[in-house]
């Protein structure tokens, strides 16, 4: 980093130890965005948060307060447009003695809001975490009423039935082509020249203005999946601000992966856990009916696909939203039982399940898509993307024949950023050395599908010091909080104390995975409507 004319500067790197600064002054960050987002955070602090009742359409309870933190649209111009977060807010329960300060959440996305992350305060596995923090959540900026990313109208979207080949002809991936295009313009069109400003750089940068405007001197977060992205380059930009950090699920943080290698090492890990799905049912065959094997298991699946493309489930659930439906199954097997209760089901003459979870919603609101919209712009902006689409269908084309489940659907969803107009960032090089960060904890599921494993070993290796939590034998995409008491007791000791699990050369602990899915009780519970 370049010496800035500016005491803000020079004074927060003289608080941090030598290790820190020679670690600071290795990073090769635009002296205009350090200069605005150390002017954005002086700025936040004298401000603060004003917190109150919660808009309506928030959908919380009394019992969360909400507020707006103002940071720059452009770092570059810290005393132009600034746009407005909405954050909120639970405060610690427990005695003024006890508490620690804030505890800030992002779960990903990118396009994902944590305005209901306080809620977990009620929650058995965050009562002592809730009693020493305020947890506070917020919507990123493109999120929600922050600041929105637009890219299409939702009158626009596709409602269903819709195809999903798992080999796609020509004439199908030229209409994707076209799709994407498309899709790509309305993000243009639709926000206009802020379009440029959503990426992840500037969601660390304004992770740094939320701990000043909370008046937190270091901050305490904990990211999951994406939230683990801009969380790591948040201690490589500001690592004499880390108090303490849990990376959940964590991305795989190389430059090379951001961001297309990262979407193309999902497939095989999808392909894994899918596997592992029809194991299971198949184990129960007894209860779903749906084969005595995984590869019988397959069957069936193929077979619902094959009839909702001839005819679809209440006239709007195709192969396209069947697959959508399935691929949840990969992320938490939470999912299993509803979805094979859904299957068999529909086998046995009844698509009314299949159909509660798998119908396009039967009303747009302004807010559809702002999720994908957001996706799409912060990782299109990200990075360098392949602009030719023959190197996309080379990639996917091979994986396919190795890991159908997913592959070509990943790709339909990134595609736009091949055709990306606006300005691409330079991924940072996640690096901390040793003695520049206290001790930070990565929470890892061993088979898990949307950020496989590799990556959490990338990410310890690359914050010197880390300590890495892995449940094995389990796929849940997220795992701080959750079904397993192990990897909570992990959690709450290094929140509560700031201890990490011991060890050398490198510091790890495991835990055995949290119980499978019980197929007769929940297939039961599957029988209430709340369950679909």
């Amino acid at each position: 980093m370049r010496t800035l004319a500016l005491f803000g500067a020079v004074g927060a790197l003289m608080l941090a130890s030598p290790a820190a600064v020679t670690s600071a002054r290795a990073l090769d960050a635009p002296p205009a965005e350090t200069h605005g987002t150390l002017l954005a955070a002086r700025r936040a602090a004298t401000e603060g948060i004003r917190f109150g009742a919660c808009a309506a359409e928030e959908k919380l309870p009394a019992s969360v307060t909400c507020g707006t933190v103002r940071v720059p649209l452009d770092y570059a111009d810290p005393d132009g447009t600034r746009i407005g977060l909405t954050v909120s807010r639970v405060e610690a329960a427990g005695p003024a003695a006890d508490r620690q300060g804030a505890l800030v959440y992002n779960p990903g996305g990118p396009g994902a809001s944590s305005l209901h992350f306080p809620l977990v305060a009620g929650l058995p596995a965050w009562k002592r975490i809730s009693a020493a923090y305020d947890l506070v959540g917020y919507a990123p900026r493109g999120v929600g009423r922050s600041a929105p990313v637009s890219c299409q109208d939702p009158a626009d979207r596709a409602t269903g039935p819709t195809p999903a080949p798992t080999h796609p002809s020509e004439v199908f991936k030229r209409e994707r082509i076209a799709r994407a295009k498309t899709y790509a313009q309305g993000c243009a069109t639709r926000t206009g020249a802020a379009l440029r400003h959503y990426h992840s750089l500037n969601n660390a940068r304004d992770l740094e203005v939320l701990r000043a405007a909370l008046g937190e001197t270091r901050l305490t977060y904990m990211g999951a999946s994406y939230g683990t992205y801009f969380g790591a380059l948040y201690a490589t930009l500001f690592p004499h601000r880390v108090r303490r950090m849990v990376f959940d699920a964590p991305v795989n943080p190389a430059p090379r992966q951001i961001w297309y290698v990262n979407n193309l090492d999902q497939a095989p890990a999808f392909e894994r856990r899918w596997a592992d799905f029809r194991a299971w049912a198949a184990k129960h065959h007894a209860v779903y009916g749906l084969g005595t094997t995984a590869q019988e298991v397959q069957e069936s699946y193929e077979k619902v696909r094959a009839e909702l493309a001839v005819r679809a489930a209440g006239g709007k659930v195709g192969p396209g939203q069947l697959h959508a439906a399935l691929l949840q199954v990969a992320y938490h097997d939470g999912y299993w039982t509803r979805r094979a209760t859904a299957l068999s089901r529909y086998l046995k003459g009844d698509p009314k399940p299949l159909i509660a979870q798998a119908a396009p919603p039967k009303e747009t609101s302004p807010d559809d898509g702002n999720g994908r919209a957001v996706y799409t712009a912060v990782e299109c902006n990200d990075a360098p993307w392949p602009e030719d689409f023959a190197v996309w269908d080379r990639d996917n084309t091979r994986l396919a024949k190795l890991a159908p489940f997913e592959t070509w659907d990943n790709a339909w969803m990134n595609l736009p950023c091949a055709y990306w107009k606006a300005p691409r960032q330079k991924p940072l090089d996640v690096r901390t050395g040793p003695g520049v960060l206290p001790p930070v904890l990565i929470l890892a599921a061993e088979r898990d599908a949307a950020t496989p494993y590799e990556g959490a070993l990338e990410l310890q290796r690359r914050l010197s010091g880390s300590a890495l939590v892995t449940e094995r034998d389990a796929g849940t995409h997220g795992i701080g909080g959750g079904a397993n008491a192990c990897v909570n007791g992990h959690l709450e000791r290094y929140l509560l104390t700031g201890a990490v699990p011991g060890g050398t050369p490198v510091r790890r602990a495991s835990c055995a995975p949290h119980p499978e899915p019980d197929p007769v009780s929940l297939e039961r519970r599957a029988e209430l409507p709340s369950a679909v």
